[in-house]
């Protein structure tokens, strides 16, 4: 997989048109940065760090993580749309007065700074600019 953060977005998109409970992917530093900001945001319930056991004798256990996504009341998506924006064929760094506004201010951008794993509001707030890598709204 060249592309693992465009696969954890697939995985959620796909998930919400479904109608899915929860979704499980590959785990990792940055996709659980990913999942506490759409956590934080209100898009997802919440996640977890799970381990998955090893099925055969020789196979590693991994880490898994288990996200809970957020419907509303009458079974509409919280998330209705994720787009990817920096990609591994085409990087998107933007400074600080370039940050994208989402919506008009109603999505959220997510960012990896010199400073870690933020939203687009936050990273104008703290002054810092980076790589886009996903809108939500």
């Amino acid at each position: 997989m060249t592309d693992p953060i465009s696969d954890m977005l697939t995985r959620i998109r796909n998930a919400v048109t479904a109608k899915h409970a929860r979704v499980d992917m590959p785990a990792s530093k940055l996709k659980a940065e990913i999942a506490r900001i759409l956590q934080d945001e209100g898009y997802i319930q919440g996640f977890r760090l799970i381990e998955e056991p090893a099925e055969k004798a020789g196979r590693q256990p991994r880490q898994v993580i288990r996200v809970a996504l957020k419907y509303g009341p009458h079974g509409e998506k919280v998330i209705s749309g994720i787009q990817r924006i920096s990609r591994p064929g085409r990087r998107v760094y933007l400074g600080v007065e370039d940050v994208p506004v989402v919506l008009g201010g109603l999505g959220t951008s997510i960012l990896t700074t010199s400073r870690g794993v933020m939203t687009g509001r936050a990273a104008k707030k703290a002054g810092v600019g980076g790589e886009v890598l996903c809108n939500v709204w």
